[in-house]
C-alpha cells in the first residue's frame, strides 16, 4: 500500500489517471499530454504499474495502458477504516 499512495502522491501519475478514467490509452498518447521527456513519462507509466494502478496491455508495436481500480479499492477501504466511516458495502451486513 505504500508503493500505492506514494505513486498517488505525485500530480501528474493523477493526471494520467485522470486520463485513463475514460478508456485505455497507448503509451504515447499519454506522453502527448506532458510538457517533458519520453523516460520522464515513462518512469510516472512504471509507477502506476508497480503500485497496480495501471495495467499494460501489447497491441501490436504500441503499450496501451488501463486503469486498475482495484489497488485504489483496497486504498480507499484502508482510509475509510481508521476514519472510522462506513464503507458503502457495510450498509449490506445491517440487512443480514
Amino acid at each position: 500500500m505504500n508503493t500505492l499512495f506514494k505513486a498517488l502522491s505525485h500530480p501528474v501519475r493523477r493526471r494520467i489517471i485522470e486520463m485513463l478514467r475514460k478508456g485505455p490509452m497507448a503509451s504515447g498518447d499519454i506522453a502527448a499530454a506532458f510538457d517533458m521527456t519520453w523516460p520522464t513519462v515513462t518512469g510516472h507509466l512504471n509507477a502506476l504499474k508497480e503500485a497496480g494502478l495501471v495495467s499494460p496491455e501489447r497491441d501490436g508495436t504500441t503499450i496501451r495502458y488501463r486503469l486498475d481500480i482495484s489497488a485504489v479499492e483496497e486504498a480507499l477501504a484502508f482510509l475509510l477504516s481508521i476514519t472510522g466511516a462506513r464503507s458503502p458495502s457495510d450498509g449490506d451486513k445491517d440487512r443480514d
